[in-house]
């Protein structure tokens, strides 16, 4: 399939031709949402730890007769119930917590997944390379305000980036990648999708 390009005036200079393996997949959601819950999962930093009844150092003898004495029968002073017992249901530190773990198949079938979402959703843009650098943030923000682009992730080529990434760094709700650093979740979080002409090639270079 073919993809239109664009330049920085929003006119159409010419179309690259694209892999329909990465950019017209059938989307699985169930893919998506696997992956985006196993990275929001590594998100958390999961350090909190109290110790339970087993953990706590001290006499495990039994505090007193089970029978006769009138009250309710307890074991060791290392019980949830007494003060400076164990913890009952506590949080039990980043070891406890098991995440499945996911393979590169199942990576690369989310991302393609989303990239193909949004450009059935017409989310997708593909820019001809920035050549000329843009030091002002007014002329970068005119060019995405420009194209409805305010609210969107720029996965550029290393070139491109040099060359505006100075001008995009203060703009709210745009964030500025290359192939190699953005995830899933980046592609959930912004509306839009803004690649390069050489960052597309790259980019199917690494999902085939």
């Amino acid at each position: 399939m073919k993809l239109k390009v664009i330049n920085i005036e929003g006119k159409k200079v010419n179309d690259i031709e694209i892999s329909d393996k990465i950019f017209s997949l059938n989307p699985s959601d169930s893919m998506i949402q696997l992956l985006v819950d196993w990275q929001l999962n590594h998100f958390k930093p999961r350090t909190a730890k109290t110790k339970q009844r087993s953990e706590v150092k001290g006499s495990t003898k039994k505090i007193y007769a089970q029978k006769g004495t009138g009250g309710a029968r307890h074991s060791s002073r290392k019980a949830p119930i007494f003060v400076g017992g164990g913890v009952a249901h506590g949080p039990k530190g980043e070891n406890s917590y098991k995440i499945r773990k996911l393979n590169k198949s199942e990576k690369k079938q989310s991302i393609t997944s989303l990239i193909t979402e949004k450009n059935n959703n017409k989310d997708l843009v593909v820019y001809n390379n920035f050549e000329k650098p843009i030091n002002k943030t007014k002329e970068i923000y005119s060019i995405l305000l420009k194209n409805n682009l305010i609210n969107s992730i720029l996965i550029f080529d290393k070139k491109s980036i040099s060359n505006v990434q100075k001008a995009v760094r203060n703009i709210p709700n745009v964030k500025i990648t290359d192939i190699n650093h953005f995830s899933a979740f980046d592609l959930v979080k912004y509306k839009k999708v803004v690649l390069t002409e050489a960052s597309t090639k790259e980019l199917e270079e690494r999902l085939k």
